[in-house]
């Protein structure tokens, strides 16, 4: 070769550096965008690092290919040496590298333009809460979350075990000020052993994360657990447990106190006595317990799954406190769960409450402090007698030995919206997903409040944070779209995530409210039949908790339909047994707005008035602002049915003036047949224009 033609001239020419230049942008730029389509997609941590290794492979070859090809006009074919008579001219090697530097400084600007989007936070989507969204900052140094246990047990149906001794010492850690404890339902979404732990740690926002595994054969049970800092992997405290089933309160208590050592937690004496808590010596009660509350947990973290879910943890529990009287815990959980059923069932029943009651004073008769029988009777007092004060009382004392709790936080902020406190509402539900960063109740929630406000918009966006998270994502698009429905007035949404749920599964069973009012908004009258006359339950309730009987659902469906007769015998069902439930329970609203829509499916207009105005004064907007707003709509729907049109216009506009957007909107107006008689009328127009605007709430002072 002459002089000028060595090695390093022929990499010059050959483009190989700019190759490699433009190889390691591009492998870069893939590798961004891969790591942040790949989790949107589920896909597991493995893939991008498969991809890493292939990009890696493919770096010599390039280069390879680089030094061994050239691109023509004739196409690719074998570089030849600069001193060859067969090599191309100069000026040809020039064009392609101006070409390839322009591809270089192109993918360079891109590269540039993605790193300060993602350093910006842009690439965050509107589905990522502020809640749960990874953290820049660092987490509270005393702060865990106690991530599912391994069972590793021959006999896998010994999973209630695990997931029960996960939950117990979480249940411990969580009665400790000094330490920030994420609740069951944000840590359940991960494997026991996550590769990728520093992400866990920015998502969940912990400096910690506790690990574990348990296998139980017969009466003996081997348990492992670790103590990790999610920054750098680093194990703090680790332990292994050989013991009997009698002495697994020792095992649980061990594992609470060493974590609160490791992370230098400042116990408070009712917080010390509350972690070395033996709450049964009976281990037979023990395991029935840990078997309900399976079953529970479920109800919990899907509402609609209360009715099959439910009456198998309450028999359970039932179970567990006839084997051991003592057993206070058990009390407190059975007296929960009988509440849950009267409110979410609905079984709006004396005897369920009463059997709430009873559970829960046995419980605080055993141990006046258990904060989970205090959370019990503040539901009590909300959901059974709309007591808001004593309600709030419990709740004081539940969060003292609970200050973890979302649900006591969720609660609260419940009470606060029934009594018109939005501002403190939203606060609420928003400190309640700060303990529970990955559960999609407390967004839920947060959006239902905006969404009453008529804030459909920032709903929307709650709800969507809500699917993001879910991991089960069927029933939270049911609450998603539901609220596309009073937004824009489409049900087109609502019924593709309806139609996506099993029929016949309990989730199917727990939607069928939403599904006949599908129908009913698409004047498919004969399918809102199907699914009324094919549901079991005796009662639907609405999105403000106001319960009807399902059967008058059924009736306006005949009626709707044309079918007369039988819309006629099912009125007269629906009042004979609302009238025999109103000897027990003669001042509930909902029964005698039943006797009333009841009467006026009969044609009995005075009667039905009368029954309705009763239902107006036992539950106004002054005593709940949420339930009584919806009572407002009902009294409208009500006049509509009976001829009186202006009576319903005024109702109507009261109940636009309050937040009732969970019940009426403009969009909803136009769209549900049952307000077809005010359409022409020419105070419809204003009635639209007066609901167009959120509502305004002054702050509460």
């Amino acid at each position: 070769m002459t002089q000028g033609h060595g090695f390093f001239y022929e990499l010059r020419r050959r483009h190989v550096v700019r190759v490699a230049i433009a190889y390691a942008v591009a492998a870069w730029l893939l590798l961004q965008l891969a790591s942040i389509v790949f989790p949107a997609l589920g896909a597991p941590d493995w893939v991008l690092r498969v991809c890493i290794a292939l990009l890696a492979l493919g770096f010599p070859f390039a280069l390879i290919l680089a030094w061994a090809f050239e691109l023509t006009p004739d196409g690719i074919r074998r570089t030849e040496p600069a001193d060859s008579p067969a090599a191309r001219p100069p000026e040809q090697h020039r064009n392609v590298g101006r070409t390839l530097n322009a591809i270089v400084i192109g993918a360079l600007g891109v590269a540039v333009a993605l790193l300060l989007w993602r350093q910006s936070g842009m690439h965050a989507t509107q589905s990522e809460p502020a809640a749960v969204k990874a953290t820049t900052a660092a987490p509270p140094a005393k702060s865990i979350a106690v991530l599912p246990f391994d069972n590793l047990s021959d006999d896998k149906s010994n999973g209630y075990f695990a997931t029960g001794m996960q939950d117990e010492i979480l249940t411990r850690l969580a009665g400790i000020h000094d330490i920030k404890v994420i609740s069951r339902t944000s840590t359940e979404k991960y494997s026991s052993h996550p590769t990728d732990l520093k992400t866990v740690g920015q998502q969940l926002d912990v400096a910690t994360v506790l690990e574990g595994s348990v296998q139980k054969v017969g009466d003996n049970v081997h348990i492992n657990v670790q103590l990790i800092d999610t920054s750098n992997d680093g194990h703090l405290w680790a332990q292994s447990y050989d013991r009997e089933l009698k002495d697994i309160f020792a095992v649980e208590r061990d594992v609470a106190q060493s974590i609160a050592d490791a992370l230098k937690a400042q116990l408070k004496p009712q917080e010390a006595a509350l972690v070395a808590a033996v709450p049964t010596t009976n281990t037979a009660a023990y395991d029935l317990y840990l078997r309900a509350m399976e079953h529970f947990n479920r109800a919990h973290d899907q509402d609609v799954l209360t009715s099959a879910e439910m009456p198998q943890a309450i028999a359970l529990l039932e179970q567990a406190q006839a084997a051991d009287p003592q057993f206070a815990l058990a009390s407190a959980m059975l007296g929960d769960a009988h509440i849950r059923m009267y409110f979410y069932a609905p079984d709006r029943s004396d005897e369920r409450l009463v059997a709430a009651k009873t559970a829960i004073d046995h419980a605080l008769a055993l141990k006046p402090g258990l904060g989970e029988a205090h959370e019990a009777l503040a539901k009590y007092h909300y959901w059974g007698h709309r007591d808001y004060a004593a309600a709030s009382e419990q709740l004081d004392l539940a969060r003292q030995s609970l200050p973890n709790s979302s649900d006591v936080a969720s609660i609260q902020a419940a009470v606060a919206r029934r009594q018109s406190r939005w501002d403190e509402a939203l606060a609420g539900f928003q400190r309640a997903a700060l303990f529970d960063p990955r559960s999609s109740f407390p967004l839920d929630q947060l959006g239902f409040t905006y969404q009453c406000l008529r804030r459909y918009a920032e709903a929307d966006k709650a709800f969507g944070q809500s699917v993001a998270i879910a991991p089960d994502v069927t029933d939270e698009r049911v609450t998603h779209t539901f609220n596309v429905v009073l937004w824009k007035g489409d049900p087109e949404p609502l019924h593709a995530a309806l139609q996506a749920l099993t029929p016949g599964s309990d989730a199917y069973a727990g939607n069928a409210t939403s599904l006949y009012l599908t129908y009913w908004w698409m004047r498919d009258f004969a399918k809102a039949i199907g699914v009324a006359e094919g549901d079991k339950a005796g009662d639907w309730s609405d999105s403000a908790n106001v319960v009807l009987p399902r059967e008058l659902y059924l009736a306006w469906a005949y009626e709707a339909a044309g079918d007369k007769q039988r819309a006629g015998a099912t009125h007269a069902r629906v009042k004979s047994a609302a009238i025999e439930a109103l000897r027990q329970r003669p001042d509930a609203a909902d029964l005698h707005l039943a006797v009333a829509f009841a009467d006026a499916g009969a044609g009995a207009k005075a009667d039905a008035l009368r029954e309705g105005r009763r239902a107006l004064e036992l539950l106004p907007v002054s005593r709940d602002v949420l339930s009584g707003g919806s009572m407002l709509v009902w009294m409208a729907q009500l006049e509509v049915r009976v001829g009186e049109r202006e009576a319903a216009f005024g109702h109507l506009r009261d109940a636009l003036a309050v937040p009732s957007g969970g019940s009426i909107s403009p969009a909803l107006l136009k769209l549900d047949p049952v307000w077809d008689p005010l359409r022409k009328d020419p105070g419809f127009d204003a009635l639209l224009k007066l609901g167009e605007s959120p509502v305004s709430i002054p702050p509460h002072g």
